[in-house]
């Protein structure tokens, strides 16, 4: 056996260690893409595992990250940012601050992907602070074993089309998100609170139905539970940021293309165990 180069021993500990990171159990594969016409800035809390919690995504790219059993957080889009060098900057919607990681949450309207990752996780859209951008949560290689919804959840239409103008934020003319009416409004019958702090008195009003309207498979106010509450067993999720709720949503993994209602994970071990087995013969031979 001859020698071998630090390319040859760094290439098979990454393939090694991408074969016992899906082997793990208890890890989510998180993809999330960007199908909107314009950049965006993903934003995620705690984002210690989503490098940092922020980062820049252009129009047609992907990221792909990993989270394990136990993370609990959201997931939203800010729009219209500009960030120095050193990750400095503003954003016209969702910004948590004034940094391109964020440590803190958004700050409303935004539409935001929760995640709660368990032995059966929970999943949401939600527009109980409003909305900017339209967000779609795809599971794939689940399943309903614990008797959830293990379906696709999200809000795919657009409301800064139809946006109220009392609800509507605007920046150069152009609307760019939509308040909720507990944030402008701020009355206990909005909000959710005081007499109206349980599921029985907290109902539907005119401003959450044209939320539901666009969005029905996402929050619309507070105790928008049954149909907006969605469970899955052993899942790995795509978030999508501008699609549709019925399309086939795809993600590269490697050099293979991963659509919904395929496995990513065996369909990523078809491609890394013929790798590593090509290296491995190839690291022997030389």
């Amino acid at each position: 056996m001859g020698n071998f180069s630090t390319g040859t021993v760094y290439l098979v500990f990454v393939i090694f260690s991408l074969l016992v990171a899906k082997q793990s159990e208890g890890l989510r594969v998180f993809t999330i893409i960007n199908e909107c016409k314009e950049t965006i800035w993903p934003a995620i809390t705690p984002g210690e595992q989503f490098e940092g919690g922020g980062f820049a995504l252009k129009s047609g790219q992907s990221r792909v990250f990993t989270a394990p059993v136990g993370w609990s957080g959201r997931i939203w889009g800010r729009t219209g940012c500009n960030f120095d060098q050193d990750g400095n900057g503003t954003c016209e919607t969702g910004s948590c601050g004034s940094t391109l990681k964020c440590g803190a949450s958004g700050k409303p309207p935004a539409t935001l992907a929760e995640f709660t990752l368990a032995s059966a996780d929970y999943y949401d859209v939600s527009l109980v602070d409003g909305y900017n951008l339209p967000v779609v949560v795809t599971p794939v290689n689940g399943n309903s074993n614990g008797g959830g919804n293990c379906t696709v959840a999200g809000c795919d239409g657009d409301l800064r089309l139809n946006c109220p103008k009392e609800l509507a934020v605007k920046f150069n003319g152009r609307t760019v998100a939509c308040r909720s009416a507990c944030d402008v409004f701020d009355t206990d019958q909005y909000c959710c609170r005081g007499l109206y702090g349980n599921p029985v008195t907290c109902q539907p009003t005119y401003y959450s139905k044209i939320f539901k309207d666009a969005c029905p498979g996402a929050y619309s106010y507070a105790y928008d539970d049954p149909t907006s509450i969605f469970i899955c067993s052993d899942a790995d999720y795509i978030i999508t940021f501008c699609s549709k709720r019925k399309e086939k949503v795809c993600a590269y993994h490697g050099n293979r293309l991963i659509c919904s209602g395929a496995s990513i994970i065996n369909s990523i071990f078809s491609w890394i165990i013929p790798m590593f087995s090509t290296v491995i013969s190839w690291w022997l031979w030389i």
